[in-house]
C-alpha cells in the first residue's frame, strides 16, 4: 500500500490503525486523515519512539492492512 492508498482508504483502514495505536485518539486519527507523515509524528509523540521505529511500524502497517 502507497501514501495515496492509505490516504484514500483512510476511513475504512482508521479503526485498524486505532487497535494497532491504542493511545492516538479518535480526533487525532480524524486529523491525521490517512497523511502518513501525521501518522508517523503521532505515533513517535504517543510512544516516545525515535522517527525510524515509527517509520517501521507505519511500514508494517500498510503490509499488513486488510483492506
Amino acid at each position: 500500500m502507497n501514501s495515496d492508498t492509505l490516504q484514500g482508504k483512510w476511513k475504512q483502514i482508521k479503526g485498524q490503525a486505532k487497535r494497532k495505536w491504542g493511545e492516538l485518539t479518535d480526533d487525532e486519527l480524524d486529523q491525521i486523515d490517512g497523511k502518513r507523515d501525521e501518522l508517523v509524528g503521532k505515533i513517535q509523540e504517543h510512544y516516545g519512539i525515535a522517527k525510524d521505529e515509527a517509520e517501521e511500524q507505519v511500514n508494517q502497517f500498510e503490509s499488513s492492512c486488510h483492506c
